[in-house]
């Protein structure tokens, strides 16, 4: 997370190459929200916001607060939500704060409808969380927070040990393995599973915990796993862009720069060419051109908790 703080982190280029969460995602918490008969639509509020990405889907709700810890990632909202939803500028319905998980002092006791965390709650303290969480959401207030692991080519299952080796690999030359920021990263992997469930940490708060997993058939070993719905068609070119955006290059190259000057291109362009060579192989093909589209999917973990 300390990444996203640094003075080098360009935030509008990630936000122009991370997968964009889909319609589905949003409908499914609020059906959630909605099954609670005393359910209001006033106050939402998005943590960890980021650029804004899932803050624009939240207009169903009167009031829309985006809060993240980065002074950066704040900024960088308040431009994206002018033209962020369908071009249209959302600037005048989303207020967007500097503010960490754990405290929210901004937030009057019982004033929130919705909390949504975006990508961001796997560096969450929750023996602090859960607590603001039950001071800040009125009766019958939802929590929703989502996570996806390591992407996949959907049509190309072989490639998927490819991917492992270069995002989990023990080898600190040749792998981002060594270079994620720890635990946040291990309970992202395993599909928030460590989340605890807030009945046991704060009985009297909280009357539902649900864990749902969007995850296909990559992780049969998860319960009652549903259908993958974060996918994405982009170039191999835009891809390359995604792994940019990755917090562990920064890391990697900050402690072997002379990657960036090898011939054969940076780690990064190495583990894309790999990618493009095993698609030929499975294929019978010449090697796919940067232009060329490509499948990517994302398993994705979501948890579902209601305010008493």
């Amino acid at each position: 997370m300390a990444t996203f703080s640094k003075a080098t982190f360009n935030a509008a280029k990630y936000a122009s190459c991370r997968p964009t969460y889909p319609r589905q995602l949003f409908d499914f918490i609020f059906q959630f929200h909605r099954s609670a008969k005393g359910a209001r639509w006033d106050t939402a509020v998005d943590l960890g916001c980021g650029t804004g990405q899932a803050t624009v889907e939240l207009t169903p709700f009167q009031r829309i607060i985006g809060a993240d810890p980065s002074a950066r990632m704040v900024e960088q909202a308040r431009e994206s939500v002018k033209t962020r939803l369908a071009g249209m500028d959302l600037s005048s319905r989303i207020e967007f704060v500097q503010s960490f998980a754990e405290d929210l002092s901004c937030l009057k006791d019982g004033s929130v409808d919705l909390l949504i965390a975006a990508q961001a709650c796997h560096w969450f303290k929750w023996d602090k969380f859960w607590p603001e969480a039950a001071r800040v959401l009125r009766k019958d207030g939802t929590f929703a927070a989502w996570c996806h692991s390591e992407f996949r080519l959907s049509r190309f299952p072989s490639a998927t040990p490819i991917i492992s080796d270069y995002a989990q690999g023990s080898d600190p030359a040749n792998s981002l393995g060594a270079y994620w920021e720890r635990p946040g990263r291990t309970i992202l992997d395993e599909h928030l599973v460590a989340v605890p469930d807030p009945r046991e940490v704060l009985p009297d708060k909280f009357s539902e915990f649900e864990r749902v997993f969007f995850t296909g058939s990559h992780y049969p070993d998860l319960p009652n796993p549903r259908p993958v719905i974060l996918r994405k068609r982009m170039s191999w070119e835009d891809l390359l862009g995604y792994f940019r955006t990755w917090s562990p290059l920064y890391t990697f190259h900050e402690k072997h720069p002379e990657d960036l000057k090898r011939e054969d291109g940076d780690i990064a362009v190495r583990f894309l060419r790999k990618l493009k060579e095993e698609v030929a192989r499975v294929e019978g093909k010449e090697v796919p051109k940067d232009e060329d589209p490509i499948d990517i999917e994302w398993p994705l973990a979501l948890i579902l908790a209601r305010r008493a």
